[in-house]
Order: C-alpha cells, then sequence, then structure tokens
C-alpha cells in the first residue's frame, strides 16, 4: 500500500471519528450552571446569566428597601443593588464570611442584581436531560433539580429571584 493511499485511509477515518464524536456532542446538550452554597445547600445559576463574582464589600443601606436588599454597592462607578439569597430562600439571615460572595447576575431586562451567597464553589456541566422537574414544595425559585453524588442541586431562575423585590 503506498504512502499516499494509507494517508488517505487515515483521514476517512479520523473524519468518521470527528462526525460521531460530534454528533454525540449535540446529542447531549449540556448546560453550565454556577454552584453556589446558601445555608449549608448547594444551589445552582444559569453561568450565562452571571456577569460576574466580587468579594463581600461594604454595602451602603437603602432606607426603606424591602427587607430582602441589603444594599448597594458601587462596582467601577455602577451602582448594584446586592440582595439576600438567604432570606430570598427563606433561611435565617447570618452575617456574611470570609467566603461569602456577590454574584452579579444580568436579568433579561439588561439589570444587573448583585445576590449575596455563603460560598461559590464550582461550575456544573449537566446533561439538560439530568434537569428535573422540581417537587412542587420546591418554592417558586427553583426551575430544575439534579442529582451530584448523594445531594440534590437545586437551579434557580434568576428572573423568578429579580422578581421578589420588585413585588
Amino acid at each position: 500500500m503506498s504512502p499516499q493511499v494509507a494517508r488517505e485511509g487515515w483521514d476517512v477515518l479520523a473524519r468518521a471519528a470527528a462526525k460521531g464524536r460530534e454528533a454525540r456532542e449535540e446529542s447531549a446538550v449540556l448546560r453550565e450552571l454556577l454552584c453556589v452554597e446558601v445555608g449549608g445547600e448547594p444551589y445552582a445559576l444559569p453561568i450565562e446569566r452571571v456577569r460576574e463574582i466580587v468579594r463581600m464589600c461594604p454595602l451602603t443601606r437603602v432606607p426603606r428597601a424591602p427587607a430582602l436588599v441589603l444594599g448597594v454597592i458601587s462596582l467601577r462607578g455602577e451602582i448594584v443593588q446586592v440582595l439576600d439569597l438567604r432570606r430570598a430562600l427563606g433561611a435565617s439571615a447570618l452575617p456574611p464570611t470570609r467566603r461569602s460572595r456577590i454574584v452579579l447576575l444580568h436579568g433579561e431586562a439588561g439589570d444587573v442584581a448583585g445576590w449575596l451567597v455563603d460560598a461559590v464553589s464550582e461550575v456544573l456541566r449537566v446533561p439538560e436531560a439530568e434537569l428535573l422537574p422540581p417537587p412542587g414544595a420546591a418554592g417558586e425559585l427553583v426551575t430544575a433539580i439534579c442529582v451530584r453524588g448523594e445531594r440534590f442541586v437545586s437551579l434557580l431562575e434568576p428572573d423568578r429571584m429579580q422578581s421578589l423585590v420588585a413585588a
């Protein structure tokens, strides 16, 4: 067999393998989720809605704001409202720790809000098929649940979270 024929044969095999890999990747649509901890429980946020993660910094209180609003911060000249995800999820309020972070999320209307979480742990890549509908008692903020190890991770919907402040 000539080197040219062998090379063409390998090229054909490589293209076929690449097509098979692409087909498998397309059939398993992955969602990237930012995993955070709130009240000792794991929650996830759609990564495409996360603008930035910042360390806890001093907040300016807003008079007569709802209890969910912790205050505002100035981030590179932009005023950003910071909200308490613990309180939104019904957990008791605790002072921030060194692991606490403010996760800045884009709303569908283009608005940005910061949500205080106890910790940011990882980015999960979850096949769409593994996102299960939440049980009825999951609350209005949870849109899906996935299993990671022995724990359930609840997927939160940023627009529903933001609507709590508008209500």
